[in-house]
């Protein structure tokens, strides 16, 4: 049979997952039809942005993650939103914040090891004007997406 597995992984990760609603009637003892409803409900008031997988990283080859902290330099300074735009392109990017305090931006980084890390790196930082750069490897991840690991 045809492997579309890695396909499937970079569907899930853009939000193309659905809620299983038989099973949430099940446990909430509800009629499927009010899950129904109300989930459309939810959806269409904007309140559910998107559905979506949680992944074992280690076993998609994208066991290395990384917190990156930058500051961006003094002529990119006023577009914070455009480069969190332009990063969040990138399918190794699981998230990023616009914060206060020493840095603009926190970058979660998935990647397959530290190569692809520094790699992703020295690229960020020469488009996206990096003045400093603050990484935080992540040793073992207990919780993601309120599902305990």
């Amino acid at each position: 049979m045809k492997n579309i597995a890695p396909k499937l992984v970079e569907l899930f990760k853009s939000g193309y997952c659905t809620p299983q609603i038989a099973r949430i009637a099940k446990i909430l003892k509800e009629p499927s039809t009010t899950i129904h409803y109300n989930i459309k409900k939810l959806e269409k008031e904007g309140k559910i942005k998107s559905y979506a997988a949680v992944f074992d990283y280690k076993k998609l080859d994208m066991g290395h993650c990384t917190y990156i902290l930058a500051t961006i330099n003094q002529d990119k300074y006023g577009e914070p939103e455009e480069i969190a735009d332009a990063l969040s392109k990138d399918s190794r990017i699981e998230s990023i914040d616009i914060v206060t305090g020493d840095y603009e931006l926190i970058i979660k980084l998935r990647s397959k090891d530290i190569d692809d890390y520094y790699a992703f790196v020295k690229v960020a930082t020469k488009k996206y004007g990096f003045a400093k750069v603050v990484s935080l490897t992540s040793l073992k991840q207990v919780k993601s997406q309120y599902v305990k690991m």
